[in-house]
């Protein structure tokens, strides 16, 4: 290790380059996020669902513009090693008081490892480690917003305060009835608070941010009385006569988890003190890792990071192998996975199965089309690494050999830090959450007996088609085996190198045989085009159990009709968006009856 010392004026100056590089990213971040509140206003949602996906690509932006400076004003990639290990402890004196350091530290490593050969990224260089706590950061500044405002209502005050804490976000927008809505938000927390002994501490705390997506803003907050703490969340939408109304009230942590989905869009929220963001919507979802916390609210790339860490942890506490994952193999992707990790490891496979007219480059677009869509609660969420370092002994030969028979470029063995310990080096990596795969939950079911989860998964998989169907997503490869299981049941699509645009697709009805030849023939006789789609044809490939075919025909029969698609691709074409609900649809409230327009897809 170098001596630590902070005497290099050129070191200090890259540290200050790097941070002000974080800073105008940070700037630009809040300030789209900000935005988000007058589109909502203004109920223009294809301008808030472009924002939503252009916001995820400044933070690379941002990164290739510091990289780019500190190259051309301070020869960055020439400087040696004692500088840079200079820089970061400038860098770490720079972040007091900072109010996101995390994400700070994050974009240090994004820009040093960039410049810097992978055998530096250590912590003497990098921040492999957080070096800054972000525990208590607040901004202190006189007209500086709190992260969370506390309410004191008594039972008697209780619907006048709920109508106070929706006032205070100043929507520039009326209510339908305000009031109405507050009396049943507090109808719905009657069952939870009509019974029970108010406490001393009885409040009410929501974050001072709205949290925004597609057509849809959210108050979130907790109910806190004595030991007791009950999350909730409030959907604020449009109804058709174009003002406010609360949708429904969202309660308790599994409702919330649904709500923050790693299946579903970021969203936008103004914030100063991301961390403390985060601590208070941990206290509400315990359960949930961090690193998914700061996924949903927009901040993937720290995400990212935390994962890492995380995974890094598990490593030094496991001694279980990586494998090959179980179930039928992909033509396009190899997989594998930890037996003690909930996630799965995918790389790109080197060549294809005939079948599969596809490439490397066309994959990779796939894969950021969905994360940069909203994937309303139906396509799981990536991480994307690239060199990423293995223990060997950590890996079944066998799992070796499958990468090096079908991803050789992807593969790379060595001993690094020459110490006899060799590394799995793989270039280019995604990580997705692992569920089961639905072909595997059928045949449970099957073996088991259990028609009810059965026809739940079947009842699922067509709702899932037609969440992304309304979010303008063809999935191409529609078999069983692409689909997961979350733990609380949802049906989720993980394999996104056939998905297209449904606008892009042509949707046909397979023409009437001309001759006998024609109709016995076992080849398709008539004329395909590259973009053709034939619903007719996907019963054969989905349908051979009849169970399976009984339940499908009675709920989703209307996915073979081209009709069904063809009607959706009309409408998104028009300039509809759809509307696709974070949450069960009868926990509407059904005081309208007319729908009001919920949280739509892109």
């Amino acid at each position: 290790m170098f001596p630590q010392r902070l005497d290099s004026p050129l070191a200090y100056d890259i540290a200050k380059a790097m941070l002000d590089g974080f800073n105008r990213h940070y700037r630009l971040f809040r300030l789209e996020s900000a935005r988000a509140k007058h589109r909502f206003e203004t109920a223009d949602w294809l301008a808030q669902q472009r924002a939503q996906r252009e916001r995820i690509e400044f933070y690379d932006l941002r990164v290739n513009e510091a990289v780019q400076r500190l190259e051309l004003e301070f020869k960055a990639g020439e400087q040696p090693m004692e500088v840079w290990q200079q820089v970061k402890l400038h860098f770490i004196g720079l972040l007091v008081d900072h109010h996101q350091p995390e994400c700070a530290e994050t974009f240090f490593n994004s820009v040093t490892t960039k410049i810097l050969h992978r055998t530096y990224f250590h912590n003497d260089f990098i921040f492999v480690r957080p070096a800054v706590s972000t525990e208590y950061i607040e901004d202190h500044e006189p007209a500086a917003t709190p992260t969370y405002r506390s309410y004191y209502p008594t039972r008697e005050t209780l619907h006048e305060t709920l109508v106070r804490i929706v006032d205070n976000y100043r929507l520039q927008r009326p209510f339908d009835d305000l009031e109405r809505d507050a009396q049943l938000v507090l109808e719905a927390m009657a069952g939870r608070l009509s019974h029970v002994t108010l406490r001393a501490n009885f409040q009410v705390q929501v974050l001072s941010s709205l949290f925004f997506r597609n057509k849809g803003a959210y108050v979130v907050g907790k109910i806190i009385n004595g030991f007791n703490e009950l999350p909730f969340a409030l959907p604020i939408l449009h109804n058709k006569a174009a003002k406010l109304v609360i949708d429904t009230c969202l309660f308790g942590e599994d409702e919330l988890q649904m709500l923050f989905s790693f299946a579903r869009a970021y969203f936008m929220a103004d914030m100063e003190v991301p961390a403390a963001y985060v601590q208070f919507l941990r206290t509400l979802m315990p359960r949930k890792p961090r690193n998914e916390i700061y996924n949903a609210i927009g901040l993937a790339k720290q995400g990212k990071t935390l994962f890492y860490r995380d995974f890094l942890h598990h490593l030094r506490h496991s001694s279980d192998k990586f494998r090959i994952a179980p179930g039928i193999k992909g033509m396009v992707m190899l997989v594998f996975d930890l037996p003690s990790f909930p996630y799965v490891f995918k790389l790109i496979k080197d060549w294809f199965p005939e079948q599969k007219d596809t490439s490397r480059e066309q994959v990779q677009r796939k894969y950021l089309l969905v994360k940069q869509h909203d994937r309303v609660g139906r396509m799981a969420d990536t991480l994307e690494y690239s060199e990423v370092a293995f223990a060997r002994d950590r890996f079944e030969d066998e799992l070796v050999e499958e990468i090096r028979k079908f991803a050789p470029s992807q593969l790379e063995i060595s001993d690094r830090d020459g110490d006899g310990h060799d590394e799995v080096i793989i270039k280019h990596l995604y990580i997705e959450r692992r569920m089961i795969p639905l072909n595997i939950y059928l045949q449970e079911a099957f073996d088991a007996g259990a028609q009810e989860q059965v026809e739940h998964a079947v009842i699922e998989y067509g709702n899932a088609i037609k969440d992304m169907v309304a979010a303008n997503i063809f999935p191409g490869d529609m078999l069983w085996k692409n689909f997961g299981v979350t733990r609380n049941g949802k049906v989720v699509f993980y394999d996104y190198d056939e998905v297209e645009y449904l606008t892009e697709c042509n949707f046909r009805k397979v023409p009437e045989a001309r001759t006998e030849e024609e109709e016995m023939s076992g080849e398709v006789w008539y004329k395909v085009g590259p973009r053709d789609i034939f619903p007719e044809t996907f019963g054969p490939f989905l349908l051979g159990n009849a169970a399976v075919r009984e339940v499908f025909m009675a709920h989703h029969a209307d996915l073979l009709d081209p009709a069904f698609w063809q009607s959706h691709k009309e409408r998104i074409l028009a300039g509809h968006v759809h509307d696709v609900f974070p949450y069960e649809r009868e926990k509407r409230f059904a005081r309208r009856q007319q729908p009001a327009q919920a949280e739509a897809a892109a």
